[in-house]
């Protein structure tokens, strides 16, 4: 008996080290990517841990319930039917935990969260864009020849005069200064006041001004008022903080590049003001109905988004195919959605490559493995997509970039669709927390590209455009019935883009 137990030992003693090994080497338990834990259980399903050769993330606004079920009718369909494939490939539609609860109506544009912050607006009467302190000692005569300030319009103003500061040691005007009025990013001025010692213009408290020609500056408009001197000494001028900004109740905002909200070379000449300007708030009534109807407009948004979380909730449970990530759902967050995805895949699934796309594209999964063998796309370090390369900056409008201080990005995938290796969503999503983010998930996958230059292969049959071609993996911008109407033609006849014609 002692024989047989020695014999035994040392099999049971064996059979214990390798379970234990199997435990150490397992998955930790998914955890679900979510506003609070408590929230968890309802919003988000218990995630089965798999190796799939291929995960596919959609990114998707919560409201574009019929992109997505048109998407489960046409590719993920036929994918899920796909003999093969089907257990070879993941899709998630990537969606943001939390809505905004500011009302579009009440944002500062709506790609943000901001609230519109107007309170007591100035009405009926010209403004003076700035205050400033009594004592003489904030004012300076300077070498600068160009200063400038640059102003973001919040509610459509009119300005009606350009001013420029008088040396109280002169007597009477002696100067040549140019006041000009530039749109961001625009050479040309959109309008030009001259003052010269015979055509100084009004004297008005410490400025003397000159009207300008009238026209209504919209909402979210972008511009910088510049100072030039003609003359050999330099401009009469202050500093920005030792000024005050009437902004009329909260119609105007001045942006300094102090504040880091643009670079320094979107400034002309030295940050400051050496004069001032005169403006008025148009649609004032308007403004006052707004403003008055907020509270409702507020309550009955905070109810629309309580039936969105109650649909997003019934959505996930019947498909099963939505991580939603700890973010508020707006277009300047995508990004965000993006890293907390990647996250969600290192720590929830295993998988080889990672395919990214949008809600509103088409995509032909089928032609993508079939380029995968053909092309052996696979490897560490890999990124696969039809890139932008020396694309300008845009500093206004949607694309509006303020973080990026360069005038061209990184190379960059289209959005409509690229491929990733696994080790890079691992860096992606182990540094999500420290990546900093940018105007949109495409650039800024760029931008964090830059940082490990990963094997990029160039394919342009991942389109930029909304366009039809043979052989396309993706294109981009689709509703959902030019979805449904594409997919149509390509089980129809295999090729979309040659069907139209022979249907026709």
């Amino acid at each position: 008996m002692r024989n047989w137990l020695v014999l035994l030992c040392p099999c049971v003693l064996g059979a214990a080290l390798h379970l234990w090994h199997l435990w150490l080497r397992s998955p930790p338990p998914p955890r679900a990517s979510g506003p609070s834990a408590a929230g968890q259980s309802a919003l988000f399903p218990q995630w089965k841990f798999s190796h799939y050769d291929v995960v596919v993330g959609v990114l998707s606004a919560r409201n574009n319930h019929e992109l997505r079920n048109v998407i489960r009718n046409t590719w993920l369909k036929h994918l899920l039917q796909h003999p093969t494939l089907s257990q070879r490939v993941l899709v998630k539609f990537i969606i943001g935990a939390r809505g905004c609860e500011v009302p579009v109506e009440d944002r500062e544009d709506p790609y943000s969260c901001r609230l519109l912050n107007i309170t007591n607006p100035v009405l009926n009467q010209e403004i003076e864009a700035f205050n400033f302190p009594e004592d003489t000692s904030s004012s300076r005569l300077s070498e600068d020849q160009v200063v400038s300030v640059s102003f973001r319009v919040l509610y459509p103003i009119v300005i009606t005069s350009l001013g420029v500061f008088y040396d109280a040691n002169d007597v009477g005007f002696q100067r040549n200064i140019t006041v000009k009025l530039y749109q961001a990013e625009q050479e040309e001025a959109l309008f030009v006041a001259r003052f010269s010692p015979p055509s100084c213009g009004i004297q008005v408290n410490k400025l003397w001004y000159k009207p300008v020609e009238q026209f209504i500056l919209p909402e979210s408009f972008e511009g910088t008022i510049v100072w030039e001197s003609q003359d050999l000494h330099g401009l009469l001028s202050r500093n920005l903080h030792r000024v005050t900004v009437n902004d009329g109740g909260g119609v105007l905002r001045v942006i300094t590049a102090g504040e880091g909200t643009l670079p320094h070379e979107f400034m002309e000449g030295v940050e400051g003001v050496a004069g001032g300007f005169i403006y008025t708030i148009q649609e004032g009534d308007a403004l006052l109905r707004s403003l008055h109807s907020r509270p409702q407009r507020l309550s009955n948004h905070i109810q629309d988004l309580r039936v969105e979380d109650a649909l997003l909730q019934e959505e996930s449970s019947i498909y099963d195919d939505i991580v939603f990530v700890d973010v508020v759902d707006t277009y300047r967050n995508v990004p965000a959605k993006l890293l907390n995805f990647y996250r969600w895949t290192v720590e929830t699934t295993s998988f080889g490559l990672l395919l990214k796309t949008d809600d509103d594209c088409y995509i032909d999964l089928e032609a993508v493995f079939n380029r995968i063998a053909q092309k052996n796309l696979n490897g560490p370090n890999f990124w696969w997509g039809n890139f932008r390369l020396n694309w300008a900056v845009d500093r206004t409008g949607k694309w509006q970039e303020l973080e990026y201080p360069s005038p061209a990005y990184p190379a960059f995938a289209c959005g409509s669709g690229y491929v990733i290796s696994k080790d890079i969503v691992d860096w992606l999503a182990g540094n999500s927390g420290r990546l900093k983010t940018y105007q949109g998930e495409d650039v800024s996958m760029g931008i964090w590209m830059a940082a490990i230059g990963p094997k990029r292969h160039q394919d342009s049959l991942w389109l930029c455009e909304k366009t039809c071609e043979t052989g396309m993996l993706s294109s981009p911008q689709y509703s959902p019935q030019e979805l449904s109407r594409l997919w149509e033609l390509k089980e129809l006849c295999g090729d979309p883009c040659q069907c139209e014609a022979k249907v026709q």
